[in-house]
């Protein structure tokens, strides 16, 4: 390799991928990462940032594609920041996402290997996505809705999203047709999408306008004729107004069915199909050692709490959000399970206060991609005997790990799951004992 120019760097080979989706590669003792790329690649890029131990750079041209390399579907791949992978097939990308989940636990936390189980993939390669956020744009060449550019504010708009469920793209259509040529369609920031397992549609508007009343109005009239719930919010998720339709969305899970809601503002996962294999990956650990007493934190709706109830005698969420723990307790009765309390307070802190007069022997926790360090830090001094770490970031995990590994809990598996196809995202499972 040579310098062709200040700035660039000519006939890269890419090696392999990283965390983050980039691909990598090595430059006068540097690591270079280059989003977009595949393993294989050989490229000329352009150095955008410089740092002590590592280069980040663009690629200008594909001088030798790799072997591994396959067209992307979707026409804005690359523009837009959502996916990463689509350039390599899925079974590339499961691989790749195998390795690099290993690696970080390995290196990171001296996990045995063989304690690290396969890859789960995900059933559905596209239309997978149940929730989306779509950024809009009023522009003269009309209302604009789609995603921004990766590691930018600026939104590139999207005709057809291949990853999202079928249902979400004609509700975006719908809705551009109903806000484009208004007044209020400069003022519409954001349009949250989501489907259920029934496929009914929800969507919240984001309105920034000063007469949001007649805004609602206007959308009241429109969605009148359609099966789609409507909310608007014009700040934080206590702002939100009911426009027409469902106050929730149905999910399933576990066998027999427990049917859950969760309302606009709370949180259910993105692909369905590989929440239902998450929770019965969590019974099957269970079933044959059950659980007397379990703190969920971070237990949302009741997602893992309510199918772990039935194999417990007594289970506790512990969610920060309030209409979550609502929709948890309604979920509760709706099914039929009166062992189960949920509680409106924040994660840390819990595990001291509901283990105080009777031991917690599982816990759960479902944090989102920060992480709960500090909630770690707390379970090494209530020492519950076996813990279940849901993450959907490998480098927090890892983070939060290293105080349990470091004070008595020993990592007995792992596995991931693919719950998002065509990026670098990978959400797994983790199952501690004290020794």
């Amino acid at each position: 390799m040579m310098d062709t120019k200040p700035g660039s760097i000519d006939n890269l080979l890419i090696e392999s991928l990283a965390y983050g989706g980039n691909g990598l590669g090595h430059y006068k003792g540097k690591v270079v990462f280059v989003p977009y790329t595949a393993p294989g690649d050989r490229v000329q890029c352009r150095v955008v940032r410089q740092k002590k131990r590592y280069v980040e750079a663009r690629a200008e041209r594909l001088i030798a594609p790799s072997e591994y390399r396959r067209p992307a579907v979707c026409p804005v791949f690359g523009q837009c920041g959502g996916c990463q992978w689509q350039h390599l097939s899925y079974e590339d990308q499961c691989a790749w996402k195998e390795r690099i989940f290993q690696d970080f636990l390995v290196r990171k936390v001296g996990m045995d290997p063989a304690g690290i189980r396969p890859m789960v993939p995900s059933a559905k390669e596209w239309g997978y996505r149940s929730r989306v956020q779509f950024k809009c744009l009023n522009t003269p060449e009309g209302f604009q809705v789609g995603f921004y550019r990766r590691g930018s504010h600026y939104v590139i708009p999207v005709e057809h999203c291949p990853v999202i469920h079928p249902s979400l793209n004609q509700a975006k259509e719908q809705l551009r047709s109903w806000i484009g040529n208004t007044r209020w369609a400069g003022t519409v920031p954001q349009i949250d999408l989501a489907v259920d397992d029934q496929e009914r549609v929800r969507c919240v508007v984001h309105c920034l306008a000063q007469d949001v009343e007649r805004f609602v109005d206007h959308l009241k009239a429109l969605a009148a004729s359609s099966d789609m719930a409507v909310f608007v919010q014009t700040g934080r998720k206590n702002s939100l107004r009911h426009v027409c339709g469902s106050l929730e969305l149905i999910i399933e899970v576990d066998t027999p069915r427990l049917r859950l809601g969760y309302g606009p503002g709370g949180f259910a996962q993105i692909n369905l199909a590989q929440n239902r294999a998450m929770v019965q990956e969590v019974i099957r650990a269970l079933v044959s050692d059950p659980p007397t007493r379990v703190l969920d934190l971070f237990c949302g709706m009741g997602n893992f709490s309510l199918p772990v109830a039935r194999l417990a005698q007594e289970v506790i969420g512990v969610e920060a959000y309030q209409q979550s723990i609502e929709m948890a307790r309604l979920n509760a009765r709706l099914n039929g399970m009166d062992n189960v309390r949920f509680f409106t307070r924040e994660s840390y802190g819990a595990a001291t206060i509901y283990s105080q007069n009777e031991p917690v022997d599982l816990v759960i926790l479902d944090p989102p991609r920060s992480g709960a360090y500090d909630v770690a830090r707390e379970l090494v001094s209530v020492r519950p005997g076996r813990l279940l770490y849901i993450s959907c970031d490998p480098p927090t995990l890892v983070r939060d790990l290293q105080p349990l590994v470091n004070n008595g809990y020993q990592p007995v598996w792992s596995r991931p799951f693919d719950l998002f196809p065509h990026t670098h995202h990978t959400e797994s499972i983790t199952m501690l004992k004290r020794e």
